[in-house]
């Protein structure tokens, strides 16, 4: 059964991704059921991948140009790649945000005590994000649904969006590097780059400096 609904569970959240890059305005209609399935979700979501899952995004961090120093995780889930970016800069200042309530718990409950003064979690809407502009050298997605005009405000000039799908195109939440070049292009982001590792794919789109 629980299988079942997981199953379920991805092939809406395929939909909702689609439609939301699509029209942008429907994420009011996603956003209540996709925090209730996360929030569902949370208890056992940490052990669900191994480290497979995170291949693509490592090898994307190995692309980084610049040791930043403050770095948003978005959809942050349990932490998974929070706590890998943190590992990666050891100087950087990490925040999570995910729109799960249940899922950010169960990220500050798994955080290493040697990583609790760098990295720190918050319940968040990606589309409404509560940062300044331009605050962030690093904006990384894992698996996430991206809002384009916010990824623009809050990256940094000179910053970077990494957006990492474990699966390629397999993944629920995916968006083509096609789509994902032409919406950030309008925001800045004039050098791109893309990764295969493992089962995964991911996107890296550098902003000018300014």
């Amino acid at each position: 059964m629980r299988e079942l609904v997981h199953t379920v569970g991805r092939r809406f959240a395929r939909v909702a991704t689609r439609a939301v890059v699509a029209q942008p305005g429907l994420w009011r209609v996603f956003r209540g059921p996709l925090r209730a399935q996360f929030n569902w979700m949370a208890s056992g979501w940490e052990y669900r991948r191994g480290p497979e899952a995170l291949v693509s995004l490592e090898a994307a961090l190995d692309r980084e140009e610049r040791l930043p120093a403050r770095v948003l995780d978005l959809g942050t889930g349990t932490g998974k790649a929070a706590r890998v970016i943190a590992r990666r800069f050891p100087t950087a200042e990490i925040v999570g945000v995910d729109l799960s309530a249940a899922m950010v718990e169960e990220a500050a409950r798994l955080l290493p005590n040697d990583l609790r003064g760098r990295v720190s979690f918050r319940v968040g809407d990606a589309s409404a994000l509560p940062f300044e502009d331009g605050f962030f050298d690093l904006v990384v997605l894992l698996n996430m649904i991206p809002f384009f005009s916010e990824l623009g405000r809050v990256a940094a000039p000179g910053g970077t969006v990494l957006i990492a799908s474990s699966s390629g195109p397999q993944t629920p939440i995916y968006v083509s590097p096609a789509t994902l070049r032409s919406r950030l292009a309008p925001f800045g982001f004039d050098r791109f780059d893309e990764v295969c590792a493992g089962e995964g794919t991911a996107f890296i789109a550098r902003r000018a400096k300014g």
